[in-house]
Order: C-alpha cells, then sequence, then structure tokens
C-alpha cells in the first residue's frame, strides 16, 4: 500500500546513492562519444504568473 503522505528519508537517499555511483555529479572533459547538452533559455520564474509575452521572448 502507498503511504499517503512524501517521507523523501525514504527514498532520497536511495537515489543519490545512486547517481553518485554512477558519476553524475562529474563532467568529463574529454567525452567526445557523447554530443553536448545545454540550456539557452532558463525557466520562468515562479514568483510571476505566465502570459503570451514569455512566449514571444523566445
Amino acid at each position: 500500500m502507498i503511504n499517503k503522505d512524501y517521507r523523501p528519508n525514504n527514498i532520497e537517499q536511495k537515489w543519490y546513492d545512486f547517481w553518485l555511483k554512477r558519476g553524475f555529479f562529474s563532467a568529463d572533459e574529454d567525452d567526445d562519444v557523447r554530443p553536448c547538452f545545454s540550456i539557452v533559455i532558463p525557466p520562468p520564474n515562479i514568483t510571476g504568473v505566465l502570459h503570451m509575452g514569455h512566449a514571444l521572448n523566445n
């Protein structure tokens, strides 16, 4: 049965260890196998309401 409330201690450490073990927090400058990935536009500011101007600016 699924708990009705979220208890992060029960699952987050497991995933953090998984990411550490596989080196997800480190970059390899000599990695020529995979293409580079970058994000040019940051996500919208959460303090404001989205409007059509956000789409027109990008």
